[in-house]
């Protein structure tokens, strides 16, 4: 059976999505556990296992998400051609995602996939919701940093307050058992935003190819394809990216890893269930750590590595992007 270029052009885009949502897991693997595993709440092993199953299941929560990024950010006509745009977006995504993790900067996947495929549908001539990416993108970026930030201190100055008589050792413990709920709860948060993404390009590749007309409907396939991918993704581990967020901003106690993930899974399901917004869980992650640190004093936070993290987060949307558009030019001979 001869397979027709159509077809052979969508699952090789489909194929490359599976790729991005593979490295999405071990980079951003560290957003569930890091904190669990540097207050010694759970083992590497048993935190990465469940890293992996909240991933899974956040996965089948996070369809309002994959709309956005499916019909929401960029606007293709069918064609082979319009799949070779979407196909070196992907490979952008993939090539940033693997340069800060070499380095151990937890940058965001979500936004090397959006700026990727909005870098090779600029190089196309293509067309780019701005208002889409303004709304559903911009925005949300620059916000969930900052209400990261402002919550971690404030729920972390509640914990102290709450729990200001309470005896060191004790409290340890008790928050080792609390990162327990807290971390599986960011692990589903996270598989809510992440699969969700590559569920997106894996609909968009689907509507672009001509095999659905709806370019919202997501099938039941894509949701477990994507979801198992991401799980085996995070299971592998991004141990580069754990030690930073773990150890690396602050040196983080049970209560203020609880603290940290706590706010931070909030603000996940929040974008993800009421706004259908495709936030960064890694740059709310990371901010909700920072807000927790800066309770102490100001200095408990190491700035310098913050602000090596805060420039990969300024550079991965235009980064992505640049890749993105040369991986257009040199693919677009085999999607003709």
């Amino acid at each position: 059976m001869t397979l027709s270029p159509e077809l052979i052009a969508v699952l090789a885009v489909i194929g490359v999505a599976l790729v991005f949502d593979y490295t999405n897991g071990f980079h951003d693997a560290a957003n569930a556990i890091a904190t669990s595993i540097s207050t010694r709440a759970l083992t590497p092993r048993v935190a990465l296992g469940m890293a992996a199953v909240g991933n899974f299941i956040g996965a089948h929560f996070g369809a309002e998400v994959a709309k956005t990024v499916g019909s929401g950010l960029v606007e293709l006509p069918t064609g082979v051609s319009s799949l070779g745009i979407v196909f070196a977006g992907v490979i952008g995504a993939i090539t940033w995602n693997l340069v800060t993790w070499y380095f151990g900067l937890p940058s965001s996947s979500s936004h090397a996939l959006i700026g990727g495929l909005v870098g090779s549908t600029v190089a196309a001539s293509g067309t780019v919701l701005w208002t889409g990416i303004g709304e559903s993108v911009v925005i949300p970026m620059i916000l969930s940093p900052l209400v990261g930030f402002i919550l971690g201190y404030i729920v972390m100055i509640a914990v102290q307050w709450l729990f200001r008589n309470g005896h060191p050792g004790k409290l340890n413990r008790g928050f080792r058992w609390a990162q327990t709920a807290s971390a599986a709860a960011m692990s589903v948060g996270h598989g809510m935003q992440d699969a969700a993404k590559t569920i997106g390009i894996v609909v968009l590749a689907l509507f672009v190819g001509g095999y659905q007309s709806d370019p919202t409907h997501i099938p039941e396939w894509a949701f477990w394809t994507s979801a198992a991918v991401l799980a085996a993704g995070t299971y592998a581990g991004g141990w580069r990216i754990i030690r930073t967020l773990g150890r690396k901003i602050i040196d983080l106690r049970p209560p203020e890893g609880f603290a940290a993930e706590t706010v931070a899974s909030g603000v996940l399901y929040f974008n993800a269930l009421v706004l259908g917004a495709p936030i960064s869980t890694t740059h709310t992650i990371t901010s909700a750590i920072m807000g927790v640190g800066a309770t102490k004093r100001l200095s408990a936070v190491r700035w310098g590595v913050a602000g090596n993290i805060i420039g990969a987060w300024i550079l991965t949307f235009p980064a992505a992007g640049s890749i993105g558009a040369l991986m257009y030019f040199l693919v677009r001979p085999l999607f003709s």
